[in-house]
This record gives C-alpha cells, sequence and structure tokens, in this order.
C-alpha cells in the first residue's frame, strides 16, 4: 500500500427530521387491537406472546439500532413536535467522555494537512466539543451500522479541499471497524477511493471545487494566478460520480472574489469567449449547471443528494472582538456570542443555493442542505493555525511571525467536520 500521504497529502489552496416509519410497536398494536374485537381471551394471550417474540427479534437487528437512534433523536420532545427539530440550531457542549469518536493517531489515512496533534499542538480540547441540538439528539454514530447501509453502495464526496477534509473524518469514523487487511485507499486522478471489502463499499472523494470544469480542476497543481471557469460545462466532473448512490457537494472556498473570468468555449480552442462577471452572478450560473445536471441525469428513487453550506474561516480576531490584525493562531476558545457570523460567510451566495435548491424541489429533486455554517462559526479553535505540514520551506519572516501562516481555513481530525459527519450520518440512515 502507498503511503498515505501519496493519497491524503495534497498541496493545500489558499484561499441540523423527517417523520420515521411506523415503528414495530405501533404496527403491532393496531393489529393486536383488530383481533382482540373476534378472539378469545386465550387468542389474545396467543398473539401477545408471539408479538413479543417478533419484537425482540426486531429489536435485535437493525431496525433495533434505528429504533434506539429514534429515541435519542426525539427523546426531548414528541413525535409530532420533533419532525420540526432543527438538527442546526444548538449548541457546542463539551464532552471529554464521548468525544472525540477516534483518536488521531489510530486513523490509517489520516492527512497531514489536518493532523494537529501530530505536528505539535498541545492543547487538544478541540477535540472534546459535541453538537447539542436544542430540541432532540443526535444519533450516536455507529461505524457499523452505516457500513451496513453503505453495503454495494458508493458515497462520494464532491468539491473542495473543506469537502475533502470532511471525507477523510468520515473515513477515519469507519476505519476503526474494519480489518486492515480489508480496507484499501487509491487516486486514479482527481477521484480518491477508500474501500471497504467486507460491504463492497466505497467512500469517495473526487475534487472538483467549483463543480464546473475550471482551470483549478487538478488535484494537486491548482494554485494559480487567475481562475476561470466554465460555467456551462460539468460532463467531465460528473461522470466519474453519475452512479453514486448518496452524493454529497461542497463549493465555496474558490468563489471568494469580486468578479470571476468566464469561459464560453474550451481550454482548448483559441476562440474561446473570455469575460469578467461578478462573482455572485457565476455561482449562480454554476450552480444552475450543476441542478440542470442533477435534474437530467440522478436516479430520484435511489440517490440522497447533500449540499453542505459554506465553511466558516476565523481569518480576522477583531470580528469576535479580539486585537485587529490577528487571527485563529493561539486560540483555544469558542466563541461565546450566539449567532455569532462572520464576514467570511457570504449570506449572499448561501441565499444562490437555498433558491437553487428550492428550485430543484418543484422539478421533482430533492436535496438536502447540511447547514453546517452557523455551528461552525463558533469554532476559531478548530483549525489547524500552524500545526500542520508545511508543503514549502517557511520564510525567516514567517517564522517571526506564526499567525502569518496560520491556517484558519481548514479544520483539525478529530474535530468540527466530524460533527458535520455525524449530521449527515443522522440522515443517511434515519431519514
Amino acid at each position: 500500500m502507498a503511503s498515505t500521504n501519496q493519497f491524503l497529502g495534497f498541496r493545500n489552496e489558499s484561499p441540523v427530521t423527517g417523520k420515521g416509519k411506523v415503528n414495530m410497536a405501533q404496527k403491532l398494536h393496531m393489529v393486536a387491537g383488530t383481533w382482540g374485537v373476534r378472539c378469545s381471551f386465550h387468542s389474545l394471550m396467543g398473539l401477545l406472546v408471539a408479538t413479543l417474540v417478533v419484537a425482540a427479534v426486531y429489536l435485535t437487528g437493525e431496525g433495533g439500532r434505528w429504533l434506539e437512534d429514534r429515541k435519542s433523536i426525539c427523546q426531548n420532545c414528541g413525535e409530532s413536535s420533533c419532525s420540526g427539530c432543527n438538527l442546526f440550531s444548538g449548541k457546542w457542549v463539551f464532552d471529554n467522555r464521548s468525544h472525540p469518536l477516534y483518536k488521531e493517531k489510530q486513523c490509517t489515512f489520516m492527512s497531514d494537512q489536518l493532523a494537529c496533534e501530530k505536528f505539535g499542538r498541545q492543547d487538544l480540547s478541540y477535540q472534546n466539543w459535541r453538537w447539542q441540538p436544542h430540541q432532540c439528539d443526535l444519533p450516536r454514530f455507529n461505524a457499523t451500522a452505516l457500513l451496513e447501509r453503505l453495503r454495494g453502495k458508493r458515497l462520494v464526496f464532491v468539491g473542495d479541499s473543506l469537502n475533502r477534509g470532511q471525507w477523510v473524518s468520515m473515513v477515519c469514523l469507519v476505519d476503526s471497524s474494519i480489518p486492515p487487511n480489508l480496507k484499501s485507499m487509491h487516486t486514479n486522478g482527481s477521484l480518491t477511493t477508500f474501500k471497504a471489502t467486507e460491504y463492497n463499499a466505497t467512500i469517495e472523494f473526487y475534487w472538483a471545487p467549483m463543480l464546473v470544469e475550471s482551470n483549478s480542476d487538478d488535484p494537486v497543481m491548482h494554485r494559480l494566478p487567475e481562475r476561470v471557469v466554465r460555467v456551462q460545462a460539468i460532463e467531465k466532473h460528473a461522470r466519474h460520480w453519475t452512479d453514486a448512490d448518496i452524493l454529497v457537494f461542497n463549493t465555496y472556498l474558490w468563489w471568494r472574489r469580486s468578479k470571476m473570468k468566464v469561459l464560453w468555449g474550451s481550454f482548448e480552442s483559441p476562440d474561446g469567449i473570455y469575460k469578467d462577471v461578478e462573482m455572485v452572478r457565476v455561482y449562480e450560473m454554476a450552480l444552475k449547471t450543476w441542478s440542470d445536471w442533477l435534474e437530467v441525469h440522478v436516479n430520484r428513487s435511489k440517490t440522497q443528494l447533500f449540499f453542505v453550506s459554506m465553511s466558516p474561516t476565523h481569518q480576522r480576531a477583531e470580528e469576535w472582538g479580539a486585537a485587529e490584525g490577528q487571527n485563529c493562531y493561539s486560540e483555544t476558545e469558542l466563541i461565546s456570542q450566539e449567532g455569532y457570523w462572520g464576514n467570511g460567510s457570504c449570506r449572499k451566495m448561501m441565499g444562490v443555493v437555498d433558491d437553487t435548491i428550492d428550485r430543484l424541489k418543484k422539478r421533482g429533486v430533492n436535496v438536502k442542505v447540511l447547514n453546517i455554517t452557523q455551528l461552525s462559526e463558533y469554532r476559531k479553535e478548530g483549525h489547524p493555525s500552524i500545526y500542520r505540514k508545511q508543503w514549502e520551506p517557511l520564510t525567516e519572516d514567517q517564522l517571526s511571525d506564526p499567525k502569518s501562516y496560520a491556517d484558519c481555513i481548514h479544520w483539525c481530525l478529530p474535530g468540527v467536520p466530524d460533527v458535520w459527519n455525524e449530521l449527515l450520518y443522522a440522515y443517511i440512515l434515519h431519514y
């Protein structure tokens, strides 16, 4: 097997319930009620015994785990009100008993870009925070249950390095449940695939930072002075994930500039037409291409679709009341201000996503938004900062001013992306 960093050590780029099934107890209660009108006491007792046997069998299987987790989700609210529980509205709770969900050193495929403990971070409390929705509880992450759901299927993350970090997190979450000889990792161009052989299941990441084609599509060499997008072209990417069973998209980080250069035509053609267009408009155009592709190509009875909202950055400390000119470097505490929202998160772009997904829903395509932005806004201490592999030698000026090279964009693992995956897990298994 090739080294982990061949797969995960890519060069860095800058930059919360639907109602569940009627449960078994409810079904059996209805059956018993019908028979009770027509049968004798002894017959009814016989039926009840059979009921208990069937229920016992059910509760020991996968359905038992479902009911147990469903109770976890709804234990703080009645079923009718729980259907309106917002998993994304809540608070962070320090919990060093249940979190982290895995150990950094024990994840076979950990990325050096996200391995903050390995690269010298001493304060590890960022690993111990659990997300607590206000009206319900998240189900406990069960790697075996997820792998069973993924048996014979493809779970594909498509997007940029934030989505790649979420993919690494998901791999780490299931890694310890799979024997070493029954898992593998390989890369083919922009597609990196983790395979759980026993389950014939794959958890994949496809590098497409803008979803549509761009001149930043190389998975390694993508730092270019000028960014160019072909807003009407997606097939080159999409053919790699057309038959996926679960698709998790994101795109935000690479759009953070006032204008984008748009290409009508191909990169190879000298007749291509280039035009500078206001960024939000280009973003809207790109998401239209993406949504049109989904409408035509996705098997709506098979494929679960998710879009992860923007991941916030913490590059300006004055936004949370610290000294101007500082950033996430040396931060060890969460932001306590409820509803805090940094200037790095663009509400207008979130509006474009919401509008695009609303239109898709009217056309019969259901995409669930994993709204991770607000919950992640509080986590200024969760970034790698200086505690990560540096892909290029640091200069003397950088060494004398560590905040100048602090990564306040990506996230340490274990950490914030694990919660994103706990939310994704809840929707994959329970909704």
